[in-house]
């Protein structure tokens, strides 16, 4: 697969193309503004000259002395960068040309408008002009082709010149800014490198590490602050892990060791075949908790990838709560425990994850309710929402306690073994159907009862593909 780019990489290349871009525009806009300088001082020159020869040639008689209009044309010419000058009238009769350089091989443009200056570049053997062709009409009706020339040799060497010099800066500059530029980006990223850096020592060991927002630049300060929280969830599901870990270590030891300490008994001496019946019950007591504490544990683990129920359906709250008095009734007649029901909902959940949450809830409720007093379950609906609330009064849960009830293998008191108090991992589960139904559930406690109140969706929403 292939690697993207390096960061400093990508930035030095995009400072380095804007570099080269302005570098060749300054060199392109400097070249044209000489060249365009030049071209017009040229020009300029060009059209003097033409205004000058102009007024003579009006003028000019027929009966005209060449000798004296030579030397006036002569005496324009001085005092200008040697120009070159041709005059021809109509007949194509020479009246004046510069003993420089032969202008009749320079082509002559159609003349549409007498006055209309043609303005043109002309090159010959060994030299390069700029030339200016006008049609002069004088006094006498004949008119009177100009040729002015003026040589731009000195302006094209000089040009070449410092477009070699130019475009080397230009090169010069653009290879120095791209230096400047890895440079200023390695500079400019060091306090990232220094972020990495802290972020390369964190260990399994040392999560509660953080970064501080207040020595990074303001680019870098939302990456710390979110970094942080990461670390800081990371650290809790860390602990949480641990915990857990440690926690079916220590619930599983117990019924391991009870099964070996009862299996080394029955093997210590010759017994009678009920006695080993009694022994092999009790170990079968111990693997159904163990089976159920793992399997308790398999259904936590699937949970946690579940994002949405499965098998969804339309379901009778108020039936499946009937049905489960009718399945704890012995157990809460033997506790001398009353159990009522109050209200009627549906809701579309996954019926059997719903009977098993409220079965939780129910069994713990009855473990936990005073010989004499009545667990209540109530069902209410409202705003599209189905609140179940459990019920049983019963000693009162310290707040601390409350908000980690849900967590897993979490007791009030941590002297409490399984045997009396299920695998400890109830209402996790609880939680965990109520979470695979987009829903809610919550805990209170007061002196005169306990409350678990699950709040579901009427219709379940549908799942993100």
């Amino acid at each position: 697969m292939k690697l993207p780019i390096s960061l400093n990489l990508r930035l030095t290349l995009l400072l380095s193309i804007v570099a080269t871009l302005v570098f060749l525009s300054f060199g392109w806009i400097m070249e044209s503004s000489i060249q365009k300088h030049f071209e017009l001082g040229d020009i300029k020159e060009l059209k003097l000259i033409a205004n000058a020869v102009e007024k003579p040639l009006i003028s000019l008689q027929a009966n005209h002395n060449l000798v004296q209009l030579k030397q006036r044309f002569d005496d324009i010419l001085i005092g200008h960068h040697n120009p070159l000058l041709r005059i021809i009238d109509s007949s194509g009769k020479l009246l004046y040309n510069s003993p420089q350089q032969d202008l009749s091989l320079v082509p002559l443009p159609p003349f549409e408008l007498p006055s209309q200056a043609n303005i043109q570049q002309w090159n010959n053997a060994k030299h390069s002009y700029l030339i200016l062709i006008k049609q002069i009409v004088g006094k006498n009706k004949i008119p009177y082709t100009v040729i002015i020339a003026v040589a731009t040799d000195f302006h094209r060497h000089f040009l070449t010149n410092f477009r070699i010099t130019l475009w080397f800066m230009v090169l010069s500059g653009i290879i120095v800014m791209g230096l400047m530029s890895w440079l200023v980006v390695r500079y400019g990223h060091r306090p990232l490198h220094r972020i990495v850096d802290q972020i390369s020592h964190i260990s399994i060991n040392e999560l509660n590490t953080r970064l501080a927002p207040e020595t990074v630049p303001a680019e870098l300060t939302e990456l710390a602050v979110s970094f942080n929280d990461l670390l800081q969830r990371l650290e809790e599901a860390f602990n949480q892990l641990s915990h857990f870990s440690a926690d079916i270590a220590h619930e599983l030891r117990t019924p391991i060791t009870n099964i070996m300490t009862q299996s080394q008994v029955a093997l210590s001496q010759t017994r009678s075949v009920k006695e080993y019946q009694e022994i092999l019950y009790s170990n079968m007591e111990e693997y159904e908790r163990l089976a159920q504490m793992i399997g308790d544990m398999l259904f936590l683990a699937k949970a946690d990838n579940s994002q949405s129920p499965t098998e969804s359906e339309y379901t009778d709250v108020n039936s499946e709560v009937r049905n489960l008095f009718d399945y704890y009734g012995a157990w809460a007649e033997e506790c001398n425990v009353t159990l009522s029901l109050e209200g009627n909902s549906h809701v579309h959940c996954n019926r059997l994850m719903l009977r098993r949450a409220l079965s939780n809830l129910l069994s713990n409720a009855i473990r936990h309710t005073p010989k004499g007093q009545s667990v209540t379950v109530r069902l209410e609906t409202h705003n599209k929402e189905v609140a179940i609330t459990v019920q049983n009064p019963g000693a009162l849960i310290p707040p601390e306690h409350l908000s980690k009830l849900f967590d897993r293998f979490y007791r009030i008191d941590p002297s409490r073994q399984y045997n009396n108090d299920g695998t400890g991992l109830g209402l996790a589960i609880v939680k965990s159907i109520v979470d695979i139904h987009s829903g809610k559930i919550s805990v209170s406690s007061d002196e005169t009862a306990t409350r678990f109140k699950i709040t579901l969706p009427v219709t379940q929403p549908r799942s993100e593909k």
